[in-house]
This record gives C-alpha cells, sequence and structure tokens, in this order.
C-alpha cells in the first residue's frame, strides 16, 4: 500500500497555540523576545502573519495580531542601520559587526507579502522604504557566491521582486538560483569546506524550497529530490541527522525535520513522514515558524521510505562515504579528507567512524571540531601540540609540527557485513574495521603502523550521557560531570560499561574524560561540558599494531 505525507493537523494547531504566547513576548518598542533584542527575534512575524492570515487559522483576520505585527516592522526599521545592515548579536552578548541577517530579511518580507493590503498607508510606506533599503542592499553585496546565506538572499529577494514588481531582482534571484543548483554534487549536498555539510545542508534546501513553492520553478526539482535522498540516507533512526561527513557541524541529539523544501518530492515527503512521527511521539507541537512554513507552502502526495526505515540498505555517495543500515545497526564512514581549514567555521576532518544502535543510539563518533587531536580517528605525534587556549579569540587553526591529527587520504574498505576504512597519515598506514556480531554485539578493530618513531594512537570517540555513571572492570564507578579522569585498562584487558553498551578494551588503552571541543559560534571558542566526548585512547607500537575491542549493547 503506497504511503502519503500530508500536513498534519498538529502544524495549524501548535501555530494557533503559539500566538497568545508570542503576542506575551512583545514589548512596548515593537521587539519579541527576551534581553538581549537580537533581530532574528523578530523572526516570529511570519508565524503571526500566517495566523492571520491562514483561511482555518484561529487568529483569521485579528486585529490584535495585525497591530503586532506592525509594531514588530517597526523594531526591524529602528535597528537598521543606514545601509539597511542589522547589528549581529548573540544571546550572550557577543557582536559579529553588520549585516543583512538573512532570516530576519526573509521573514519580514514574506510577512509583508501576507499583510500589506491590510496595513495602513503610513505604515505600508515605512515597511516598504525599510525593506527596499535592505534589498537593495542585500541585491548588491551578498549575490556573490554560492552558499547557504546567499541561498536563502536569493529566495527573500524573489519574494521582495514579486511585493515590489521589480524584474531585475526576479532574474536576479532566478539565476542565482540555477547556480546553486547547479554547484549541487550528484549526491544531493552543497560543498563547504572540502566536502558536504549535513545541518547547513538544510538552509539550501530551505531556500530553494520556499523559492519553487514561489516560483513554480521546475529547474530545480531534480535538486530537491537529490537533497532529500541524501539527507534521507543520513538520518539515524531515531530521526537525528548523521554527523560523520558535516564538515561543519559536530552531533545533536533529537529530531532534525527538515524543512519545506523536503515537500515537494516524494524522497522528501518521506523523509518528513518519518521524522514527523519520531518527532510526535514524544512532542504534540511543532515550533510556530516551522508549522507556519509549512503551512504556507507544503505540498503532500506519496512517499519513498528512508534509509533508516528498511532492515537493510546501505546509502553511498561513489567512494567516498558508506552509511550502513543492518537492523538494529547503522553504521558509517566517511573518507572525506582535507587540510584542516584556517577559518573557524569549517572543522578539521578527523572523526570518521558513527556506530548507532536502535536500543541505545549513537556509541561511536560524534563530529568533527578544530584543536582538538583526541577527536581524531587516529593521530601520528605529539597530541598535546594542538590545543584550545582559555580566552583566544583569533587562534592559530593551522597544522603543528609534530603533529598530524587529519589523514592525507582516506579509502573505504570492506564490504556490507565487514565495513572498513583505510586512513594514510604521512608515512603511517591506519584501518578501522566496524564488523555486526548479530543484533547485540560488534567487533571494532583499529590497526596502525608504527614506521616514524612519532607516537601512534587510535581515538574510539564515544558519545555520553553527562550525570550517568562509566562503570569499568576494577570496580570504579565514575559519574560524567565536570571532574576530569583518566583510566588505564591494567593487565591483559577490561572494560568499560555506561548508558545500555559496554566496551572491552585490549591492554594499555586509556579512557579520558571530559574531552573538549572548540565552539566556533563563541568568540573564545570555549566549549561546555555538555559538548564533551568520552575518548578512548589505543596506543600503537612495533609490537601493537592491532586492537581488537567488543562492543555490547546489554
Amino acid at each position: 500500500m503506497t504511503q502519503h505525507w500530508q500536513p498534519e493537523p498538529q502544524l495549524l494547531t501548535s501555530l494557533d497555540t503559539a500566538v497568545p504566547e508570542i503576542l506575551a513576548s512583545q514589548k512596548e518598542n515593537g521587539q519579541f523576545g527576551t534581553e538581549p533584542w537580537i533581530s532574528t527575534d523578530q523572526n516570529v512575524l511570519l508565524a503571526l502573519a500566517t495566523a492571520w492570515h491562514f483561511a482555518d487559522s484561529a487568529h483569521r483576520g485579528s486585529e490584535r495580531v495585525l497591530d503586532a505585527i506592525v509594531r514588530g516592522g517597526y523594531a526591524l526599521i529602528d535597528a537598521q542601520d543606514e545601509d539597511g545592515m542589522f547589528t549581529f548579536r548573540k544571546k550572550d552578548h557577543s557582536t559579529w559587526g553588520q549585516t543583512y541577517m538573512p532570516w530576519a530579511y526573509s521573514r519580514w518580507i514574506r510577512t509583508f507579502q501576507l499583510v500589506r493590503d491590510a496595513m495602513s498607508e503610513h505604515d505600508r510606506g515605512q515597511w516598504e522604504d525599510g525593506l527596499m533599503l535592505g534589498y537593495e542592499g542585500i541585491s548588491k553585496t551578498e549575490m556573490g557566491r554560492v552558499h547557504n546565506i546567499p541561498a536563502h538572499h536569493a529566495m527573500g529577494l524573489f519574494c521582495a521582486a514579486k511585493v515590489f514588481g521589480r524584474t531585475d531582482w526576479k532574474d536576479q534571484a532566478q539565476a542565482f538560483m540555477r547556480e546553486v543548483v547547479a554547484a549541487q554534487s550528484e549526491y544531493g549536498w552543497w560543498a563547504e569546506h572540502d566536502g558536504p555539510v549535513v545541518s547547513y545542508n538544510f538552509v539550501y534546501v530551505e531556500a530553494v524550497g520556499v523559492y519553487y513553492a514561489m516560483s513554480g520553478d521546475a529547474e530545480v526539482l531534480n535538486a530537491l529530490k537529490r537533497a532529500a535522498q541524501y539527507h534521507a540516507g543520513c538520518t539515524y533512526p531515531d530521526g537525528s541527522s548523521v554527523e560523520t561527513v558535516d564538515g561543519r557541524n559536530p552531533y545533536h541529539e533529537g529530531v532534525r525535520l527538515g524543512n519545506v523544501g523536503f515537500c515537494h518530492t516524494a524522497e522528501g515527503r518521506g523523509f518528513l513522514l518519518q521524522q514527523h512521527a519520531i518527532y510526535l511521539q514524544s512532542s504534540d507541537r511543532f515550533d510556530a515558524d516551522y508549522a507556519a512554513q509549512m503551512l504556507l507552502y507544503g505540498d503532500g502526495g506519496p512517499v519513498v521510505e528512508t534509509a533508516a526505515g528498511q532492515e537493510r540498505h546501505v546509502y553511498e555517495m561513489g567512494d567516498r562515504a558508506k552509511m550502513v543500515r543492518h537492523r538494529p545497526w547503522f553504521l558509517g564512514v566517511s573518507a572525506f579528507a582535507g587540510a584542516p581549514p584556517q577559518n573557524r567555521w569549517g572543522q578539521d576532518r578527523q572523526n570518521f567512524v558513527s556506530v548507532f544502535h536502535d536500543q541505545v543510539g549513537l556509541i561511536v563518533g560524534g563530529g568533527n571540531t578544530k584543536l582538538q587531536p583526541l577527536w581524531s580517528t587516529f593521530t601520528v605525534g605529539n597530541t598535546d601540540l594542538l590545543k584550545h587556549l582559555p580566552g583566544d579569540e583569533d587562534p592559530d587553526f593551522g597544522v603543528r609540527e609534530g603533529l598530524i591529527h587529519v589523514p592525507d587520504k582516506a579509502t573505504i574498505e570492506g564490504t556490507e557485513a565487514v565495513l572498513g576504512l583505510g586512513l594514510t597519515y604521512g608515512e603511517e598506514m591506519c584501518r578501522v574495521t566496524l564488523e555486526p556480531q548479530g543484533d547485540q554485539e560488534l567487533r571494532l578493530v583499529f590497526e596502525a603502523t608504527a614506521n616514524t618513531g612519532m607516537p601512534v594512537e587510535g581515538h574510539v570517540v564515544l558519545m555520553p550521557k553527562l550525570g550517568d555513571r562509566l562503570q569499568t572492570t576494577t570496580g570504579d564507578a565514575i559519574p560524567l560531570g565536570e571532574p576530569p579522569f583518566a583510566w588505564t585498562v591494567p593487565g591483559p584487558g577490561g572494560g568499560i560499561e555506561h548508558n545500555g553498551w559496554r566496551l572491552f578494551l585490549t591492554s594499555n588503552a586509556r579512557v579520558v574524560w571530559p574531552v573538549l571541543p572548540h565552539n566556533p559560534y563563541r568568540k573564545d571558542g570555549a566549549a561546555t561540558i555538555e559538548e564533551a566526548r568520552l575518548v578512548v585512547v589505543l596506543p600503537f607500537t612495533k609490537a601493537t599494531i592491532a586492537h581488537e575491542l567488543r562492543l555490547f549493547v546489554i
């Protein structure tokens, strides 16, 4: 029987329920949200406008809602500088210069499209001046390269072209969207920092999807289909995104819902059907902005089932990545390798393996970072040479002489039954092998040469459950909290147990906590304990060229 996805009733219910809460958060000056105010606090304008506009909404035509929308727009006008930019401020009070904030601008113009005919002549004129100022600047300065932010700007510019009758903007936005589509890889992702991203790929999909809903431009449909196939293949069975190939963001627990761009293809609707079903198991409300956009631009129809929803499935990106669904296991390896980017946003492609089990979630993996070699699958040299210095807002992200923490080359090996990855670090050859031994056991083998005389280590990067205890075979029960610890396996072997799994280790393996990343979204790069990983360090020597570990889900 063919399955279909249609926008669920909970979308409208969620939107209607949120409106009074949004209104209550507005201050006299029109600003929404908490202090410090930031321009994206006004993103709720689109949710309010959708509720005011949507025929079946309980707030259809509400004067109170319309008044709040108008005053909310004035808050954006008041925040514009002479060029139409806003101060890029974050809730931690840090500022990052002036910007045409794309998320704020696209929602502002789409809100205006919905309510302008109901506004007074004076208010409409003030909004028009503010929006024209912003989009003149966006048109002139923000469309120079294909990237996720310009793609979102192009979608907003297309809407502005329709609102203001600007054929030049319409042509510019359409031409740019064609460039965006042309830049997409054959596997559905847009390259950033020498390979795919996952989290930020959703930004491209949303921009192209809303653009398609507004334009009907069939030239972009194949791009939406490829993107949906990519995300459907790179989503764990619990709805969280696979981090292994992501060059921007580490793993984040929780269901990644998608966006309007998934509504327009069967592959995308299959993704939405899965993600919404998982999400609604634990929540009866969608975010108001998400609900609004799905109601405005959503398109139901038949679906294609995702990889995670199947008993057996293999998703490949040529010879660069492989995801194997072998229920209850979901295994991933990445062969995307490259030099560490010199800016804070592109992460070092260093952590190449992930292991997920339906019963306990993500066990091994967690993604990439910077200035933290213990997140690397292997290292050659002195790992103390690369570290985050507290308070440093402009660190050197380059390689350090005496340490290799990213490989020169990565190659996928093995089969579906025995998934392998070969990695080259200078003169050292390393390998990881993943082999399920049934529903509850996985064989995990790390191998490496010791040709150079430099220290060679493998790192099993484990996802912790903060506050829960780590049990060791020596009888220790260590709570995973702020205090650090290191434990070395005594004698010929031992093991650790945590969060529903047990890992048997080889002699001289060392367990380290907490291993913190560099957080690019904080100016000083500081990370909190919630971002830490638990790492098993595996030393290699001429006499020890392999570590065979056994992972059990208990």
